[in-house]
């Protein structure tokens, strides 16, 4: 029987050498040998000590302790006994396409669809309105495929998602994507169906399209309410905030105002002459100016507190989006943050936090990816890239989308990443490593461009994902081996042979079946053993040259052959072509 051993959510090198009981170089050994570059003292996180224990053969069984199983599920803040009522915060979730954004628009009056590079939200957005002199916070969700992590952690963020379903398209994969998402979430899903104004609108198949993916409407017997609405007309827009204050009203949403704030990071950015900058959703607490944050890895003292439309604020309470600067290096999207009472405490939090990391740098290759190795043969090509973005969650976005384009022959290899325009270290570690660079929404400066011409690097810059993605995925299928499709066409039995040298074969014959063609490929049969595959050079009917000679003619034909061939009477010919074709994701 296996021998159970209990790890935390990561554990230095040494100390599982010491648990497991063998050497250390032996694990360090094994681990490079998986193409994770490690010392003694760096640390591996729990999904690589147990594919690396299964390839060491160990009878081991690797589990996660209890407190690995803890933090692996976030919870949201409890609220205490002086908890206060606090605005919801709705997510805006749906298909691409199917006027979130829009609806949006209509709901606060601004445009941004517009702004959005071929009108697809790609990045979260939150801001608050006013609905019966009530506030409601408001997330858009990217809708694209490539933006499953945000999508995901919007649900996480919030009370109730808005799944909007366009009245003229019905339910798609990403509709059924988000419903899965809010459910595990545990949050309230409100359906409103976009495009009620168009003629070929079906809103009854929408309801069963819904019943069908277990979200029963009310008027069915269900608790999901469904909301008839138009962006472009603002039908059923009022009635849609409504029926949010009252789902609200019915879970009473409350937190605690009197405690140090907390909440998570939404978005983070460089920003020029503001540096690092962060949004923010505050869960709990009230947030002020010149108080100090930890996030993550990195800490500040808040510089400037902003709403999200730019206006200078003091403080913020409970369900507020707001904007911070003054972070010592950019955070990540989807951390917690809180307040602490001391910049001495908040740096000693964020490099505590920080030792824990295990980050890519250290570890060489993901857990997951280690078992892609590990399964892949020495066959595997790679395509070298360097990914930069301009902020924090599209980077996240683009590079789990890339990864999800690796199969078991080529692979995306993320040599470096980042946030912020195209610097002169990133064509530096282009020309060291081979890797073509991808911006995602941001700038090269023309110096940058002008070089990397020179230098014959290839920069490549995007303001819609979709299209970064789909131009990564043609370079990894020009690296597949192509594909060898081999097509019958006829078969020919030898009547006469008239020449014969060691590289050549002139020959007559009559067409048994199909049609024998040139150029093409020919397999010499006798006596059903195959004597070598020639090549097909020349066709003739009588003492004309042709391309093709059909079933029940006469032709004479010229083979190139690998070595001397001796061609008897009554040999057949099985006439094929072969095509090369370039094989496809």
């Amino acid at each position: 029987m296996a021998t159970e051993i209990q790890l935390e959510e990561t554990i230095t090198v040494g100390s599982l050498a010491d648990r497991l009981m063998i050497p250390v170089s032996t694990l360090i050994t094994e681990l490079m040998k998986n193409g994770v570059m490690v010392t003694v003292n760096e640390r591996i996180d729990f999904d690589t000590a147990q594919i690396i224990t299964q390839e060491l053969g160990l009878d081991v069984e690797l589990k996660p302790s209890g407190n690995y199983l803890e933090r692996s599920k976030r919870e949201k803040p409890q609220a205490g006994s002086k908890a206060e009522l606090r605005p919801p915060v709705v997510a805006v979730m749906g298909h691409v396409d199917h006027g979130k954004t829009s609806l949006l628009d209509a709901i606060r009056g601004s445009a941004v669809a517009a702004k959005e590079s071929g009108g697809i939200t790609q990045h979260i957005s939150a801001y608050q309105i006013m609905h019966n002199n009530r506030p409601i916070t408001f997330l858009d969700t990217p809708g694209h495929e490539a933006f499953a992590a945000i999508r995901e952690h919007g649900a996480q963020l919030t009370d109730i998602v808005v799944l909007v379903v366009a009245a003229d398209d019905g339910v798609k994969p990403q509709t059924l994507e988000a419903i899965r998402y809010a459910k595990n979430a545990g949050v309230k899903i409100i359906v409103a169906v976009n495009k009620v104004d168009k003629p070929e609108a079906d809103v009854n198949r929408i309801k069963q399209q819904l019943a069908e993916a277990n979200l029963l409407v009310e008027e069915w017997g269900g608790e999901t309410v469904v909301v008839e609405v138009s962006a472009k007309t603002g039908k059923g827009i009022s009635e849609l905030l409504d029926m949010v204050l009252l789902v609200a009203d019915v879970e009473e949403l409350k937190a605690d105002r009197d405690i140090p704030a907390r909440g998570l990071v939404i978005e983070a950015h460089v920003e020029t002459g503001r540096g690092p900058v962060a949004q923010v959703l505050i869960e709990a607490g009230e947030l002020k100016r010149g108080q100090f944050v930890v996030a993550g890895n990195t800490y500040a003292k808040v510089r400037n507190l902003e709403s999200t439309d730019g206006q200078p604020l003091l403080q913020a309470g409970p369900s507020t989006p707001v904007t911070i600067t003054g972070f010592k290096t950019l955070p990540e999207f989807g951390d917690e943050f809180k307040v602490v009472a001391s910049e001495r405490m908040a740096r000693s939090e964020a490099e505590s936090t920080a030792k824990g990391y295990t980050t890519q740098l250290n570890r060489g290759v993901t857990s997951s990816e280690l078992l892609r190795i590990i399964n892949r043969s020495n066959e595997l090509k790679e395509l070298n890239i360097i990914v930069k973005a301009d902020v924090q969650g599209s980077l996240t976005s683009v590079i789990d989308s890339l990864k999800a384009l690796d199969t078991e022959e080529v692979s995306v290899r993320i040599v470096s990443s980042g946030i912020g325009a195209i610097t002169d270290n990133d064509l530096r570690l282009s020309q060291a490593t081979g890797a073509k660079i991808y911006g995602f929404n941001v700038n090269a400066p023309s110096a940058i461009r002008q070089q990397a011409v020179r230098d014959r690097i290839e920069l490549h810059l995007y303001n819609v994902i979709y299209e970064l993605i789909d131009d990564v995925k043609r370079e990894l299928e020009l690296l597949l081996t192509p594909e060898v499709v081999e097509t019958d066409a006829g078969r020919l039995i030898i009547r006469g042979i008239f020449n014969s040298t060691k590289t050549q074969v002139i020959c007559g014959g009559e067409v048994i079946k199909g049609r024998v063609v040139v150029p093409a490929f020919a397999r010499i049969i006798r006596d059903k053993q195959q004597l070598m595959e020639a090549k097909v050079t020349n066709l003739k009917r009588g003492p004309t040259d042709v391309k093709e000679v059909l079933e029940g003619e006469m032709c004479g034909i010229s083979l190139a052959t690998p070595a001397k061939l001796d061609l008897q009477l009554g040999d057949r010919l099985e006439v094929f072509t072969r095509e090369v074709k370039q094989r496809h994701l």
